[in-house]
């Protein structure tokens, strides 16, 4: 039979080389392995997950509009904090009071009356001091007072009448061409008068008026007289009639100043 002749001898002998080869390159295999350096494994953080929502494009507007908003907001916000700020404002010049021109039109302030005053051979011979003493009443206005807080007026007497040049220069200068001013005046010392006060003039808005009243602190007016004396503080009424004339032609108008 084929199996009585193999060298069992020799195989035997095989054998126990192999086996020992073996044995031998398992110990081999752990020495190596023992004598390995140990190699730990790198250590990872532990982190939060991050995550990302993919928000749809409807979504995503949404935002943008609430972010336009909201700078929106941000902005009207800011913008009172920047008015009120204070402004410098630079200091205001100040201004000086016109003087009106003279009116174009020269006119005449003297009436009827006062024409006669001043006919020279019709007054009369006075010595000085005899104008201010005086023993008659003067004529006070009949019916209410005129004059401010219902006080009664008296009729004007001049000391010194107003001379052309002193009325002329408040006319305005496009005055009618004849009216009137009327003012009431307190009486005060050396024959002047305050306080005067518009109360009528014509035409009506005319500006007659307001030129006797500014020109008035110039005028001389004796005070009125009751029993003979001076009432100096009474009221009196003043009226300047004014009418245009022509200069160098014979046309004139009378003016009524009381």
């Amino acid at each position: 039979m084929i199996i009585s002749h193999i060298p069992w001898d020799k195989l035997r002998q095989r054998a126990g080389g192999l086996a020992f080869a073996l044995v031998l390159n398992a110990i081999l295999l752990l020495a190596l392995l023992t004598m390995a350096p140990h190699i730990d494994p790198k250590k990872v953080e532990d982190r939060n997950p991050v995550s990302f929502d993919i928000e749809p494009a409807k979504q995503a507007n949404k935002e943008k509009s609430k972010a336009q908003k909201a700078e929106k907001r941000e902005r009207d916000t800011a913008a009172p904090k920047q008015k009120s700020e204070p402004v410098v404002t630079p200091p205001r010049p100040v201004e000086t009071p016109s003087v009106q021109p003279p009116s174009p039109f020269p006119f005449i302030t003297l009436d009827s009356r006062q024409m006669a005053a001043a006919d020279i051979g019709k007054m009369e011979k006075k010595t000085a001091g005899v104008g201010d003493s005086g023993t008659g009443n003067a004529k006070a206005i009949v019916g209410p007072g005129e004059g401010p807080g219902g006080v009664q007026l008296f009729e004007a007497e001049w000391y010194r009448r107003p001379t052309h040049a002193e009325l002329s220069s408040y006319l305005p200068a496009n005055a009618p061409s004849q009216g009137y001013g009327l003012v009431a005046c307190k009486t005060i010392d050396h024959y002047h008068v305050e306080n005067c006060q518009m109360i009528s003039e014509y035409p009506t808005g005319s500006g007659f008026g307001r030129a006797v009243r500014l020109a008035a602190w110039q005028f001389l007016v004796r005070p009125p007289r009751v029993d003979g004396k001076p009432q100096v503080g009474a009221w009196v009424r003043i009226r300047i009639d004014y009418t245009r004339t022509v200069i160098g032609g014979s046309t004139g108008a009378d003016d009524d100043g009381r």
